[in-house]
């Protein structure tokens, strides 16, 4: 189970098996195999994991349309205090999701996905 985002600028708690955590931790703190596993099919289709890292290709109609779906990520990433790695190819853009701080996927790093997934 993934915890939710903020509201309203309150910090919600989420109760994840038999301890209560804040989002802000949950979101922050690696995810077991087995978690991955469950958030990888949790999103939408088309994310995949490499390494340490969620990624997944968008086409877009051409190099302008690539920019401007670039461009409606700083939104979902912003609000999330959570930027992906990304890559323009033309009309590809290549969105690699990871907690680098902490050295691999967290909740936030789906979190992240859903919204990016949400935006099409």
């Amino acid at each position: 189970m993934l915890g939710q985002a903020r509201s309203s600028g309150t910090l919600l708690s989420v109760t994840f098996g038999r301890s209560r955590v804040s989002t802000e931790e949950r979101n922050m703190a690696l995810l077991n195999e087995e978690e991955i596993t469950e958030s990888l099919g949790a999103i939408d289709s088309g994310w995949t994991r490499q390494g340490e890292a969620i990624v997944k290709t968008f086409t877009l109609d051409d190099f302008v349309g690539a920019v401007g779906f670039v461009d409606s990520l700083v939104e979902p990433a912003e609000s999330l205090a959570h930027h992906p790695d990304i890559s323009i190819s033309w009309n590809k853009v290549e969105v690699e999701i990871s907690t680098h701080s902490e050295g691999g996927l967290t909740a936030a790093d789906f979190e992240l996905a859903g919204k990016i997934d949400a935006l099409g």
